[in-house]
């Protein structure tokens, strides 16, 4: 069965273990994962669309990023909206990040290549989470064949047409149970982990920044 996300920054850890419970490994060949993600969907506030939460020296921390508010923005397809740089928001971001996680694995190994895509400051916001979403798939090495919805469609409609339907159910405001549903409710090695405890449901880069290569072990049981 085919999966339906939202876009999102940095996404949460539950958004790609989403991704990776349908592909399936056989003697032969790998079957990738189908995934759609919601590009005809209205533009959506204090959604992952714009934010992200990471493990810094203080606990959670929520990184956001403006966008353009012009006429009517919650009913411009989220395809169309666009982001803002008026205030320096690429430098205050990747400077959390280093603080964050300059001292976990394998930071230094995947920091100039991340990076790189947000200091190149697309336009807009679906291209942005494009591009950070193709990179933790990539880095995590998740078998993921990326399809983009051609309509918007709800309940029903929406499931028949694309498959489990996971756009809101994956939400920074509201909790979810999709990584103890599919068995994965464990830690993982976190930098400040002996100061707050373990907290689960972070950026996927909290995961790839600590564990490297078997984020992937981490996101399916194999």
């Amino acid at each position: 069965m085919s999966v339906l996300l939202s876009t999102a920054y940095f996404p949460p850890v539950q958004y790609f273990a989403a991704m990776a419970e349908e592909f399936t490994l056989s003697p032969d060949r790998v079957i990738p994962s189908i995934v759609y993600l919601e590009a005809c969907e209205n533009y959506q506030k204090q959604s992952y669309r714009n934010r992200c939460v990471i493990y810094s020296q203080s606990g959670e921390e929520a990184l956001t990023f403006p966008v353009i508010h012009e006429n009517g923005t919650h009913k411009i397809p989220i395809r169309d909206i666009r982001i803002d740089y008026r205030k320096d928001w690429v430098t205050q971001h990747l400077r959390a990040i280093a603080s964050a996680y300059g001292t976990s694995a394998f930071f230094e190994y995947y920091r100039d290549e991340l990076f790189s895509l947000i200091e190149s400051r697309p336009e807009r916001l679906f291209d942005l989470n494009l591009s950070l979403i193709r990179f933790f798939i990539d880095k995590a090495g998740l078998p993921v064949e990326l399809r983009f919805t051609d309509s918007f469609l709800s309940g029903d409609e929406a499931v028949k047409a694309y498959g489990k339907d996971l756009r809101e159910t994956i939400h920074p405001k509201r909790p979810d149970t999709i990584m103890s549903d599919m068995g994965l409710a464990k830690p993982y090695f976190q930098v400040f982990a002996r100061r707050y405890g373990f907290i689960g449901n972070l950026s996927i880069m909290d995961l790839l920044f600590n564990e490297g290569p078997d984020s992937i072990s981490f996101l399916k049981r194999l």
